[in-house]
């Protein structure tokens, strides 16, 4: 790894940089301790290559892995606060793979909830339990409509109720700072989507009401290791 990373700092060769992606984050998704004794030196990279910044946030988005480097990735806290920084600057230059930045810089700040689920509500689906009946409801956000339903294996999503999006100004905290990012770099569709995932939707069971992403939060937050 430390040869394959001397390649790509003095010349940046492709077959380094694949090389580096096998073993630090296999197919973008599987990573091992060494991706986290990688991270400084792949965030110091990050400033002149995209390459480094990509793999740097991918292997963020692994850190609720299995992956045993917990003690690696709690030393790499200055790496990570440098890697958050460099995210946010490239977000704001627009980057043909904005949402995978986007999902980079949720996870390097730590919602790894969201980054792992976190879609450009084409055709976004989260499946939710009522906290107040406890059946299951489908939250569908995205071209084929923004609603709660019950799932049916036969008839697809019935019994269908609206979801209710929160206004900009009732989002607070992450869904403030995922909103007010989309709309600084003109991702309307990103933004109109997070005020549908931080409203409220109707259980169509009971009827009952409750707030989408509180309830996903609560069901998908772990820490780190578990």
């Amino acid at each position: 790894m430390s040869v394959l990373l001397d390649q790509v700092e003095h010349a940046g060769r492709a077959e380094a940089w694949d090389g580096l992606w096998d073993e630090l984050c296999l197919e973008g998704e599987t990573v091992v301790p060494a991706s986290f004794a990688a991270l400084p030196r792949l965030v110091a990279l990050g400033q002149r290559s995209p390459e480094a910044l990509s793999l740097a946030g991918s292997i963020m988005r692994g850190a609720l892995q299995d992956h045993g480097a917990d003690d690696l990735l709690l030393k790499s806290a200055e790496a990570v606060v440098r890697l958050r920084m460099l995210l946010d600057q490239h977000l704001k230059s627009r980057p043909d793979g904005y949402l995978h930045a986007f999902r980079d810089l949720l996870a390097a700040d730590g919602q790894y909830h969201w980054s792992a689920v976190f879609g450009d509500f084409t055709d976004d689906f989260y499946h939710l339990r009522c906290p107040h009946c406890d059946v299951e409801v489908t939250i569908a956000i995205g071209d084929c409509g923004r609603y709660s339903a019950i799932r049916d294996w036969h008839a697809g999503d019935v019994e269908r109720r609206d979801l209710k999006p929160a206004s900009p100004e009732e989002l607070v905290a992450t869904g403030r700072w995922m909103y007010d990012t989309a709309v600084r770099d003109g991702q309307d569709r990103l933004a109109r989507g997070l005020t549908y995932l931080f409203g409220r939707a109707e259980c169509p069971r009971c009827a009952s009401t409750f707030a989408i992403a509180a309830e996903y939060t609560a069901a998908n937050l772990p820490s780190p290791g578990e």
